[in-house]
């Protein structure tokens, strides 16, 4: 039994139905759709993405790792900062003490990463060429320096709140952050290619 999270039984059932990391991005990229935002900014939690059946990219790993818990893994949050771009975040889940991560995004190469990288860095540069911005700027600086354990919003039944979970995202923007690059490689960045450029927007919604 997972301590104080407040989800009904049902919640329960539909979350320890996937089961398997791929059948839960699976569910993330078929069945929520991406939440644009239209009625102002949210930070749904897990109850609430399922219940709406949308979310956006944090709204996504929190319901992810949620999920991966009821499954038998801990809840765990990275979070990944850009420069002129939204920051991204990651659901992580360990295989054979290798990191792989479930992620939803309106961009196709954010998305899941298989469980075959030995560091959180080696993860993290398998989305270096995949983050860019409109204007076909790389745009991913920084990742943060240690996994995220929802474990520690427990007592505020973090899974089940009916309330925005900002304190969650204000959390993640106040860990300690590592560098991707150095200054002097910023400098040397070329453009998107054209091809990753169109392929990494396909099925996005712009909003």
């Amino acid at each position: 039994m997972i301590p104080h999270s407040g989800l009904t039984p049902a919640e329960l059932r539909a979350l320890r139905a996937l089961k398997k990391p791929e059948q839960l991005q699976r569910f993330l990229d078929e069945e929520i759709a991406y939440n644009t935002e239209p009625d102002g900014p949210s930070c749904f939690s897990p109850r609430m993405v399922l219940r709406h059946s949308r979310g956006h990219c944090m709204e996504g790993a929190l319901l992810a790792a949620a999920a991966l818990r009821v499954n038998g893994h801990r809840a765990l949050l990275l979070d990944l900062e850009a420069i002129r771009d939204d920051d991204h975040v990651l659901a992580l889940f360990q295989v054979d003490g290798c990191w792989g991560s479930v992620a939803k995004s309106n961009y196709s190469g954010l998305r899941y990463r298989e469980p075959v990288y030995r560091t959180l860095r080696e993860l993290v540069l398998s989305y270096f060429p995949h983050y860019f911005n409109l204007q076909g700027e790389r745009t991913l600086r920084a990742y943060s320096t240690r996994p995220i354990d929802l474990a520690r919003f427990d007592n505020r039944q973090w899974m089940a709140d009916e309330e925005p979970v900002w304190y969650i995202a204000e959390h993640l923007c106040w860990v300690p952050h590592t560098k991707v690059v150095t200054p002097k490689q910023v400098r040397r960045l070329t453009r998107m290619d054209q091809r990753l450029f169109e392929a990494g927007l396909v099925g996005s919604i712009q909003h």
